[in-house]
């Protein structure tokens, strides 16, 4: 009741600019005139256009909802795979809220929808906006009048290639211009006694099913079995177009300049010889181009080999 009552007094004090007409309803918004139709997000894009920014972070359509009334609304669960009813809560000037995001309707008709993501901290709500806008298309439009689909609608556009060319050249001419690979780079072992495994993040309510950081910031688990000691370290590498890995930083914090050399040069000498002999190495790339990009990495090495299931049977027994 305090965040709503709060949300309304914010409403009330901003100048009414924009403001959605929906059936002569200027303040309150209301989905009437819509409810019951299926709007799959087909963009989702930067005042500029673009769906990608100079890191490479790419913002990605993902919603899929329906308005079953003025409160209430139907979104897509990646996880669950279906449909699922959420609470709406509305506001002044075309604000709303539900499944955890304030957004704000900027145009509104039967066959498509553009909703600006609102920002929300502290309990106060930015009503100037992020300046980031999903762009939604009614199903019955995308199969009936545009005769496509929405994986075709949400590939990247021309001015997104066209962007990300420029940020590939810069990277490619100079590594420290790396930036976050859409397809991340990947690590495949050529030896059994090497584990890699890359972290994934699992997608919930609580991230609103946000997995960017997986390609964002790549992170490797790697156990090299039979080493020649026991060590663990942790550091950042950049690896080119090319494959090839060149260090960057540790990653972890060190009280003693001393200590921090040794540490650079040991995960240094570890990086040189166990990732480089026993990993293929794929470059990441966005929209079809490698490029230069930064990875994370956590590397153990155990000295005895790795234990074998005793009931196990070898070719021939």
């Amino acid at each position: 009741m305090i965040l709503l009552l709060a949300f309304t007094i914010i409403g009330a004090g901003c100048k009414r600019k924009g403001i959605v007409s929906h059936n002569g309803a200027k303040d309150l918004i209301s989905f009437k005139s819509i409810q019951g139709i299926t709007y799959t997000e087909v963009a989702r894009r930067m005042k500029n256009g673009l769906s990608f920014n100079d890191y490479g972070y790419q913002l990605e359509p993902q919603w899929k909802m329906s308005f079953i009334s003025d409160d209430s609304a139907r979104i897509y669960s990646p996880i669950k795979k279906q449909l699922i009813n959420f609470p709406l809560s509305r506001g002044y000037d075309s604000i709303f809220n539900t499944a955890r995001a304030w957004l704000k309707v900027k145009k509104m008709s039967k066959d498509s929808l553009v909703i600006e993501i609102l920002k929300y901290k502290d309990g106060l709500i930015d009503v100037t906006g992020a300046q980031v806008y999903m762009i939604l298309y009614a199903d019955n439009y995308i199969k009936n009048t545009l005769h496509s689909d929405s994986t075709i609608l949400r590939r990247p556009g021309r001015k997104d290639s066209i962007f990300i060319s420029k940020l590939v050249a810069k990277a490619n001419s100079n590594y420290k211009a790396a930036f976050a690979a859409r397809q991340p780079v990947q690590l495949i072992s050529k030896s059994p006694m090497v584990k890699v495994e890359q972290r994934k993040t699992e997608p919930t309510m609580e991230n609103n099913f946000d997995t960017s950081d997986d390609y964002l910031d790549p992170t490797f688990d790697i156990v090299i079995n039979k080493a020649y000691r026991d060590f663990y370290y942790s550091f950042s590498i950049y690896v080119d177009d090319k494959g090839n890995m060149i260090y960057r930083i540790p990653l972890v914090a060190f009280m003693e300049e001393g200590f921090k050399a040794t540490y650079i040069k040991e995960s240094q000498d570890i990086m040189n010889t166990y990732l480089k002999y026993f990993f293929k190495i794929i470059p990441g790339s966005t929209l079809g181009m490698s490029h230069a990009s930064i990875i994370s990495i956590h590397i153990k090495g155990i000295t005895a080999a790795p234990k074998t299931d005793k009931h196990t049977t070898t070719k021939g027994q």
